[in-house]
């Protein structure tokens, strides 16, 4: 077996951080989770892009 476990993708996600927010910012995160159904990581990184547009 493959030491390499889960579904290959093209988008490694290789780095973890750990952050914490208020409680405030969490609410939000979540709502817009739920309104858009994605996971946390997928939200905090459309975030992240939408500080590099220009």
């Amino acid at each position: 077996m493959s030491p390499r476990t889960g579904r290959p993708t093209n988008n490694p996600r290789p780095n973890k951080i750990s952050i914490r927010i208020s409680d405030s910012d969490k609410e939000i995160l979540e709502k817009y989770c739920e309104r858009e159904k994605v996971n946390k990581t997928e939200a905090i990184s459309r975030g992240i892009k939408k500080l590099d547009e220009k």
